[in-house]
């Protein structure tokens, strides 16, 4: 595969790239550049963390990427999510494995922030980090936890965005290719890389998939698709992976989807899910209302629905019908004895979710 090929499936993952040029230098240098993301274990996951990752992190490996996942449970420990209970955290963990491995993710190397902890090269790095950055600086990534700068942090929580830069190194990884709200840390990263011995990481972010209700109004800035983002702290916004039929029915049917408005979560799902998928998208309807409609890719479904030639509950009748059917072997995967019980057990501590 050529390097314009191969820039042009990273550019499909990348909503924003740090740089561009240097990405392209890295391709011409590395026939197999290492790309990493990192997840906090932190509940039961949803879509935009499952079938989109499987997405986007296959388009990176189709572009001769090694990619590495880093299961963050220390990270988690830190962020004292699951009640500060490792132990959970570890079990979310494995859990996320099974989900990521059910929704078609392949030629990955899992790894977890509880064995690279034990060296303490990390832990070198770690400080190194920490000794050149200030207090202020580093309370700036508090987005990057789903913490906001004005919050009250943690020691622990101080520690973690060092924890992560040094992740990007620890791991070898030339592409820190995670989501848009993770880029200040990454930034700080290209910032202070080559400083302190090692190299600038491209940066490729990723787009945040919509939750499910309004958008807040104002400008496609970072802050708003960070505070419009599918999350499981609002459990009614987002579909989850081991959501039944029924579930994601009811949830897109009460999905913030006004006629002629192309800024909804139903058509986003259209766009960065389901026609990453499928070929084509059938919209089945009566003859009364026009007769079933077939769309060849997403902007001749964007143009008919702001046009009005496409009703809200047609359209999301059908986003529903695509999705159950894209989480079908996630469904299965959990039905084996060992799965059923790590989802049980993931399920009773995430009751709100």
């Amino acid at each position: 595969m050529n390097i314009e090929r191969r820039l042009n499936l990273i550019k499909e993952v990348g909503e924003e790239i740090i740089t561009e040029r240097d990405l392209t230098e890295l391709l011409k240098e590395k026939k197999h550049p290492v790309a990493y993301d990192g997840f906090e274990p932190s509940g039961r996951m949803h879509l935009a963390q499952g079938v989109l990752r499987a997405i986007n992190i296959n388009k990176m490996i189709e572009a001769g990427c090694k990619f590495k996942m880093l299961i963050a449970d220390w990270h988690a420990w830190a962020n004292n999510k699951m009640g500060g209970d490792l132990e959970k955290i570890q079990t979310v963990g494995k859990y996320f494995i099974e989900v990521w491995k059910a929704c078609g993710l392949k030629d990955i190397e899992f790894l977890w922030s509880n064995n690279i902890v034990n060296d303490k090269n990390y832990w070198r790095t770690v400080m190194n980090v920490a000794r050149n950055n200030t207090v202020k600086r580093i309370t700036r990534c508090a987005q990057i936890m789903g913490r906001r700068e004005s919050e009250s942090l943690s020691a622990a929580q101080i520690i973690y965005p060092c924890m992560q830069v040094a992740d990007i190194f620890y791991l070898n990884a030339d592409i820190a290719q995670l989501g848009m709200d993770q880029r200040k840390v990454n930034v700080l990263a290209r910032e202070i890389g080559e400083k302190i011995g090692f190299w600038k990481p491209v940066v490729v972010s990723h787009h945040m998939l919509m939750g499910l209700k309004k958008p807040p109004a104002g400008k496609n800035t970072v802050e708003r698709a960070i505070e419009m983002k599918m999350s499981k702290s609002k459990p009614d916004s987002a579909i989850f992976m081991d959501d039944l039929e029924e579930d994601v029915e009811r949830k897109i049917n009460k999905a913030y989807c006004p006629e002629k408005d192309i800024d909804n979560p139903i058509l986003e799902y259209c766009r960065y899910i389901i026609f990453q998928r499928f070929k084509k998208m059938k919209i089945e309807r009566p003859e009364k209302f026009g007769g079933d409609m077939e769309f060849e890719n997403y902007m001749e479904l964007e143009d008919a629905y702001r046009k009005g030639e496409l009703h809200p509950m047609d359209l999301k009748k059908a986003v529903a019908l695509y999705i159950n059917e894209i989480l079908k072997p996630v469904r299965k995967h959990f039905e084996k004895d060992e799965n059923a019980e790590l989802l049980k057990k993931v399920r009773s501590w995430c009751k709100n979710a």
